[in-house]
């Protein structure tokens, strides 16, 4: 079941942060919905190195980061050397994604962040997501922003009404879409179709590469297709989440058309 507190955006940016040892250890025994665990690189400190194992244990990420890092990040300046970060809504499953479409009544339309590390870029995806009705949003755990203080405001709220799932393996992820009848189409300059000749109608997942070096290798290979978006300029790509939301909308646009 996903929160739905949008007033907790006023608040937005001193929330969600868990600072100090103590405070890890029971919000880790506690079952806290916990994105990141932020530890002090070289610290060989036995309460952090057992807060390092018991997060990973849980499938967290656990970042190493140096002092510096940590004390900028600090809000209570009493880190301890190590910073937990709260999700803002909880995460779900591919499968509760699929069921989504299912219950809808509609073919799945999902989006897929191949290490979206910018949270504004992540959050002004989910945000077109919940405009055009995307049933779930698919991001890895490691190399990408997650569902934290940032993601949640630039996304206006959206956070708490869009199904985001979290994985492992972005590529196993990308599979199990295929083997589901889900077409995945990843958006590249080099794309072999424009998006104007491709039919995003049917179950469709659009893979939206990074910011900074696009599409991962194994991910582009186990897309069904690539898809460009044409540019008249001098420019020859958009801003990761530009890109995602004229897909998205060109989807919509097929798929009203396809009901009409």
């Amino acid at each position: 079941m996903r929160r739905s507190n949008p007033d907790k955006i006023n608040n937005i940016e001193n929330d969600g942060m868990i600072e100090g040892r103590n405070a890890v250890i029971e919000a880790l025994r506690s079952g806290v919905n916990i994105d990141k665990v932020f530890i002090a690189k070289g610290d060989t400190d036995s309460t952090l190195k057992y807060i390092a194992s018991t997060a990973r244990a849980a499938g967290l990420a656990v970042v190493d980061a140096d002092r510096r890092k940590l004390d900028s990040m600090s809000i209570t300046r009493s880190h301890q050397g190590v910073i937990a970060i709260a999700a803002f809504a909880d995460y779900v499953t591919i499968g509760d994604i699929l069921e989504k479409a299912k219950q809808k009544n509609e073919e799945p339309l999902i989006v897929v962040c191949d290490e979206i590390s910018d949270p504004h870029n992540l959050g002004a995806i989910i945000r077109t997501c919940e405009a055009t009705g995307v049933h779930g949003v698919i991001i890895p755990k490691r190399r990408s922003a997650g569902l934290n203080a940032t993601v949640a405001k630039a996304s206006s709220g959206a956070v708490f009404h869009v199904a985001v799932a979290r994985v492992t393996n972005l590529t196993s992820a990308v599979k199990e879409l295929k083997k589901a009848g889900v077409w995945v189409a990843a958006a590249s300059m080099d794309g072999e179709k424009t998006l104007w000749d491709s039919d995003f109608s049917a179950a469709t997942a659009f893979v939206i590469g990074s910011e900074g070096t696009g599409l991962g290798r194994l991910i582009s290979e186990t897309c069904d297709y690539k898809v460009n978006i044409p540019m008249s300029g001098n420019l020859f790509s958009l801003n990761a989440s530009v890109s995602a939301a004229v897909l998205l909308f060109e989807a919509v646009r097929q798929r009203k058309r396809k009901i009409n």
